[in-house]
């Protein structure tokens, strides 16, 4: 799937991908094919049922957890619609890479444009819009995603979370909303 993504092997690979049924399988898939990317670290997660257009400008460090409906955007198409408004071959997409260091849990929905730097020990909340770098050790979150909390404060936070039945987690959910 390197290059332009235009031939008719990657399209039938991108195709074989979307069809995978579980996040298990395409995350070994990913796994399996990780020399397409420019890098990709051990433990990682792959839930998103669409492959980069991209991936050798994208690298993954270690243990990393990409949740469902994650994009990537490596490039942008402003350069087509330039070219046929003046009618020239003059202008270029502009791509850039994505690093995504180690530790990371990249929440649903979440679009991470070109040239961004996500630190380790970050925390992307879902349906964020990563444009700039994110640093080491924080929580992000927003459009655009920027800085909402300390990485090492959510930590403490899950370690007193226990595990609840339905009927308990019904019956906290009321009881916060008084209800």
């Amino acid at each position: 799937m390197k290059g332009n993504g235009n031939g008719w092997s990657t399209l039938i690979q991108k195709l074989y991908f979307m069809l995978i049924p579980s996040s298990g399988k395409r995350t070994k898939y990913i796994i399996k094919h990780s020399y397409m990317f420019k890098h990709v670290g051990g433990g990682i997660f792959w839930q998103p049922r669409t492959f980069p257009t991209d991936p050798e400008l994208i690298s993954i460090g270690d243990n990393v957890m990409i949740a469902s409906g994650v994009q990537f955007i490596n490039h942008d198409i402003v350069a087509h619609m330039l070219s046929k408004k003046y009618d020239t071959h003059d202008f270029q997409p502009m791509e850039g890479c994505i690093s995504i260091g180690d530790n990371v849990m990249i929440g649903a929905g979440t679009v991470i444009l070109p040239n961004v730097r996500i630190g380790s020990n970050v925390v992307i909340g879902a349906g964020s819009i990563v444009c700039k770098d994110i640093p080491d050790n924080v929580v992000a979150a927003g459009v655009p995603c920027r800085v909402v909390g300390d990485f090492d404060k959510l930590v403490e936070k899950y370690k007193s979370v226990r595990k609840l039945s339905t009927e308990e987690l019904w019956k906290e959910f009321y009881m916060t909303k008084n209800m």
